[in-house]
């Protein structure tokens, strides 16, 4: 019974993550093609505070997904898992990475298009399909 209520617990945190990662290079994409200060900052507030909030989501999401790992496999983690384990610290240094794009926002000196920030906002649903393909098919 532990490992169901852990198992939906990560899977809410999970969700609730990557809907922050999934719209905060969004912001991105408007904050790069604005020119008014007072929406670049109402844009900014938002950013921020998605960026913090989704900080804490991932840290939840992480040591659910931890405890849920240590109830099923212990030790002996089979290969597709490992895998997935390998594209969530990318999704974790995703997630870091926005952070610093953020702080290169607020200080004025984003040199990206609007267009880059497009094809950034994109990567994190690949790497999710990945994961969540990994997770149910359990291919090795």
């Amino acid at each position: 019974m532990l490992y169901l209520w852990v198992k939906a617990l990560h899977i809410f945190f999970v969700i609730a993550w990557m809907a922050g990662v999934f719209y905060l290079p969004r912001i991105f994409v408007n904050l790069a093609m604005e020119t008014d200060k007072n929406t670049t900052a109402r844009l900014l507030l938002m950013a921020r505070k998605l960026y913090r909030f989704s900080m804490w989501l991932s840290v939840f999401a992480v040591v659910f997904g931890a405890i849920l790992v240590y109830l099923a496999y212990g030790a002996h983690m089979p290969g597709w898992l490992h895998a997935k384990l390998t594209l969530v610290v990318l999704v974790i240094g995703y997630h870091h990475a926005c952070g610093g794009i953020l702080k290169k926002f607020e200080r004025g000196e984003n040199k990206r298009s609007h267009k880059w920030f497009r094809v950034f906002n994109e990567l994190p649903v690949f790497a999710m399909l990945a994961i969540v393909l990994l997770v149910v098919v359990k291919p090795f």
